[in-house]
């Protein structure tokens, strides 16, 4: 264990000190801000109201909201405060470059990857065959989203891929389920017709 938390340090220096420029400098703070990422998902929302039924709507919002709701309450509250890894940019010893407040949070796992690449699941597991091949651009997003809380110095990259998995499965299984009553409504609707 001891080899894999050196690795871990040793990822998150090279990442926080060795990608370092003036345009990472910009560009990774603003990724991991709400205000950038906010209207992807609000567009998402009104193309689901645009193009399903007004059943079929209300569950795939219902089910990507309990989703995330589950990734950050699971990541935040219950793993973060059992592990209680500090972050990187609250230890002194490790030199951290620290581009945005470090907060007094604990560090493992990342709420922000849990919950983007819980978005990401749930949306290729609902919405992929719609996508075709621009649904990879959803795990693109996910991880840019998540690298950059490596590279501002609020998480190793073992809280990331531990905040990925977790947002991977709840959103898959919430996408499943989701899209299972999604057919069911379909056929109600039609059915009532």
């Amino acid at each position: 264990m001891h080899t894999v938390l050196q690795w871990d340090t040793a990822v998150m220096h090279w990442i926080n000190s060795g990608w370092s420029n003036a345009f990472f400098d910009w560009l990774m703070p603003a990724l991991r801000n709400k205000y950038l990422w906010l209207p992807l998902y609000v567009f998402c929302f009104g193309w689901i109201l645009f193009n399903f039924t007004p059943r079929q709507s209300l569950y795939a919002i219902l089910f990507a909201i309990l989703g995330v709701f589950a990734a950050d309450t699971i990541s935040s509250k219950l793993i973060k405060n059992t592990v209680q890894r500090p972050r990187p940019c609250q230890v002194s010893s490790l030199e951290v470059i620290q581009r945005v407040s470090c907060g007094s949070g604990f560090s493992f796992t990342s709420s922000h990857a849990a919950n983007h690449f819980c978005v990401a699941a749930f949306a290729i597991a609902v919405f992929g065959h719609y996508m075709r091949r621009w649904k990879h651009l959803w795990w693109v997003w996910a991880f840019l989203v998540s690298v950059s809380q490596v590279y501002v110095g609020l998480h190793y990259p073992l809280d990331i891929i531990g905040g990925a998995l977790l947002g991977i499965i709840i959103g898959m299984s919430m996408g499943t389920i989701g899209k299972h009553f999604m057919r069911e409504a379909k056929s109600i609707e039609y059915s009532e017709k």
